[in-house]
């Protein structure tokens, strides 16, 4: 019964570029806020970027200027260009739906795996 489903991660070398994709078809799309997170080994779960309704995003600063967050309402899918990867910004990325009419409604997806190393 997942509601998402990220893909579009990899092994990449530091500068290199990664898109994820999250499907959320199984959802009202449209009435969702969504939210990508990554967790490094041995480290916290920290929020990437969050993509609003209206498609107003906002970033962590350790990613301002190199990712970018986007949704396609026609392909009910959000989207995570990474560009100069580095290897800090290796981990285990989610992606998270929240609806706009219930705050405790959420969703996570299983979680796609991203390694920059050389």
């Amino acid at each position: 019964q997942v509601q998402l489903m990220e893909s579009g991660g990899g092994l990449v070398q530091p500068g290199g570029s990664l898109r994820l994709s999250c499907a959320a078809d199984r959802i009202q799309f449209q009435i969702y806020v969504f939210d990508w997170y990554r967790q490094a080994p041995g480290k916290e779960r920290e929020l990437v970027a969050t993509i609003s309704t209206d498609g107003i995003v906002d970033y962590a600063k350790s990613v301002t200027a190199r990712f970018t967050m986007s949704r396609d309402a026609a392909k009910k899918t959000v989207y995570l260009q990474m560009n100069s990867l580095k290897f800090e910004d290796t981990g285990v990325y989610y992606c998270n739906a929240r609806s706009i009419y219930d705050e405790g409604l959420k969703y996570w997806g299983q979680g796609t795996q991203v390694t920059v190393s050389s």
